[in-house]
């Protein structure tokens, strides 16, 4: 096999995820088992190959992903449910003052990222994003782009969230 053919066959791939996803409103874990099949016949694997490489792959990662990101979202939904994530960025805010909210927002941004996802973090402060803009008068821009940031940051970058932690368990590589 040439490698403009497998070239073209990783971009159909891709193309056609989205595709299935952003147009077809196919769910993403089926639309990525189906391209994933779609794939390993294109490249001429046998059929009962394809299942245990499927298999294979994502059973060793996800199971030790799974747990992480589990526990994560129970410590995420406790974190939310009890208010803590609006108590802790209020007191920075107010720990910090309205000058330099946009740091608190980050800092809090950071905080709250470790044990939930972007977008559950995203969702409990962006009311608080609103509020500040509306009080101060600043942008949204001035206060959503440092957290975004540090949400992003986190989530990327900090254990135990499922981005790292993913990446840890496919590379092999110690954590700690």
């Amino acid at each position: 096999m040439s490698l403009t053919y497998m070239s073209l066959v990783l971009i159909l791939a891709i193309f056609s995820l989205l595709v299935m996803v952003l147009k077809l409103k196919v769910q993403a874990f089926l639309a990525l088992m189906i391209v994933s099949m779609a794939v390993g016949l294109a490249m001429g694997m046998p059929v009962d190959m394809i299942f245990e490489s499927i298999q294979n792959g994502m059973g060793s990662t996800l199971g030790f992903v799974a747990t992480v990101v589990g526990l994560g979202a129970i410590f995420g939904q406790i974190l939310e449910s009890s208010g803590g994530a609006h108590s802790l960025a209020h007191s920075l805010v107010k720990g910090f003052g309205k000058d330099k909210a946009q740091w608190a927002l980050s800092l809090a941004g950071f905080f709250i990222a470790i044990p939930i996802f972007f977008d559950v973090g995203f969702i409990i402060l962006v009311p608080l994003v609103y509020a500040l803009s509306k009080d101060t008068g600043r942008p949204l821009l001035f206060y959503g782009i440092p957290l975004l940031a540090s949400l992003c940051v986190t989530h990327c970058f900090v254990p135990p969230t499922p981005g790292p932690v993913a990446v840890s368990q496919i590379l092999q590589a110690d954590i700690g």
